[in-house]
């Protein structure tokens, strides 16, 4: 009896090595791409509408819809919008390409500080309403900064092909989905 049922027992190396349930799974390498792409994608978009304010007919009429452009000068927005846009396509393509990936983690600790600033700008204007998304979207880059320095690294590699085309890719769904739809908007609206 005690032979049969030692036949029916899997023992922790046969459990190890039988193939992997395939499925959705949750991980943590998923998570931080899933946020570096919406991390990106915000923060090019939103630093693209800071660009734009190099126009001063734009600068002009932005703050009827954002208050706090009329407390910063017009060269310290297009530095921000830039700064940002840098960051966004920073979480994305260097990590993507596998060439420079170390960019990527630096790339959302500046977008970290840049939230971090933000929320202190808009505490001592006393903007309180505004400091939770300071806040959200700077612990969100300070998790994707601690993702990729330690938790889940993206290792170099060669750049190949496929790499460059899907890089070409990323960037040209940036121009079509945040930059021309940004400078649409802001070229044609009212504020």
């Amino acid at each position: 009896m005690s032979h049969h049922v030692s036949e029916n027992v899997l023992s922790v190396k046969d459990i190890e090595q039988q193939p992997k349930a395939r499925g959705t799974r949750f991980t943590l390498n998923g998570a931080l791409w899933a946020l570096q792409a919406l991390w990106g994608f915000f923060f090019a978009g939103s630093g693209f509408g800071k660009v734009l304010m190099y126009d001063d007919v734009l600068f002009a009429a932005a703050p009827r819809a954002v208050a706090w452009y009329a407390a910063v000068p017009q060269p310290l927005i297009v530095f921000i919008g830039i700064v940002e846009v840098l960051g966004g396509v920073g979480l994305i393509l260097p990590a993507m390409t596998k060439v420079k990936p170390m960019l990527t983690p630096l790339a959302a600790a500046g977008l970290t500080l840049t939230m971090i600033l933000a929320a202190g700008f808009h505490i001592i204007r006393g903007e309180y309403e505004l400091v939770p998304a300071n806040l959200l979207l700077g612990g969100v880059a300070a998790f994707i900064t601690a993702g990729r320095w330690k938790l889940r690294p993206v290792s170099s590699a060669a750049l190949t092909t496929p790499r460059v085309l899907t890089a070409i890719a990323v960037l040209v769904a940036l121009a079509l989905l945040t930059f021309a739809p940004t400078w649409y908007t802001m070229t044609n609206a009212q504020f």
